[in-house]
């Protein structure tokens, strides 16, 4: 079975070819450099994602968050109800860990909120 990618670790977009028999990758081709490479045989054997969501602030905003490294690609709807059932209380500064452990990322912030006045 082969699986043609498009690498997205640089600017260069090579189009790679992943050989692949029974679930293990037997070769790569295509590919400049060795990002390519380590990229695609990690897309076709432990898919990862950053996840970048919103999540209720106990003032009623929405405030962007995201997991601070990548995560398994099978665990983002599992990490989206974490991260539903969750209400983070201001003020959170961007960088803020707002959820420790995710998956072994963190839910950190990626805007300020500051508490609402009185």
């Amino acid at each position: 079975m082969e699986r043609e990618l498009t690498c997205i670790v640089c600017p260069m977009g090579c189009r790679i070819t992943v050989k692949m028999r029974n679930g293990k990758v037997e070769g790569v081709s295509g590919n400049t450099c060795p990002r390519g490479e380590r990229y695609a045989i990690d897309e076709c054997t432990d898919p990862k994602r950053t996840l970048t969501t919103t999540m209720r602030c106990e003032n009623g905003e929405v405030i962007p968050v995201k997991t601070d490294r990548a995560i398994p690609k099978d665990k983002m709807f599992e990490c989206m109800k974490i991260i539903n059932s969750s209400v983070v209380s201001p003020p959170v500064l961007i960088g803020d860990v707002i959820i420790e452990n995710v998956f072994g990322a963190n839910i950190v912030a990626t805007k300020n909120v500051m508490q609402k006045e009185k």
